[in-house]
Parts: structure tokens; C-alpha cells; sequence
């Protein structure tokens, strides 16, 4: 279900790529999702911003599905 949410917010414009927008987005995120393979100190970034995030497939999976041109380890839904 969150490959369907995360490519719906793509083609809605409410998505936002990687770990410093998501932090300093902080307020407004719906949901948030890293990848499986995501660095250690991404994790603890946002275990430390106190934000919670689901574990999806790893980078290059997620890159193929969203039929993205670039690779990203955090996903954030905005309201």
C-alpha cells in the first residue's frame, strides 16, 4: 500500500525527497518512509527529530517503481 501512496503524493505534488527536507518540514509531514538500506546516521536523524517512518524495499527497488531518475533514502508525504 505505500508504493500506491508514495506514487499517488508524486503525481499529487506532495512528496518531498530526502532527509533535510523532511526535517525541516517537520510539522507539515502526513507520512514518512526510508528505504531499507538507508545509512545509519539517516536513522538516527530521525529517530532524534522524533519522527517515525516506515521501512520499505531497498533504494534501487524503490527508484525502479516510482519510475524515479535519482536515488533517495527518505520519502515524506505532506498534508
Amino acid at each position: 500500500m505505500s508504493i500506491k501512496e508514495l506514487a499517488k503524493a508524486i503525481k499529487d505534488e506532495k512528496i518531498l525527497f530526502g532527509i533535510k527536507q523532511c526535517i525541516k518540514n517537520k510539522a507539515k509531514l502526513d507520512n514518512v518512509f526510508i528505504c531499507k538500506d538507508t545509512r545509519d546516521e539517516t536513522v538516527e536523524k530521525l529517530e532524534k527529530a522524533k519522527i517515525e517512518f516506515t521501512v520499505l524495499k531497498n533504494r534501487s527497488e524503490m527508484t525502479k517503481e516510482l519510475n524515479l531518475d535519482f536515488l533517495s533514502e527518505v520519502f515524506s508525504i505532506i498534508k
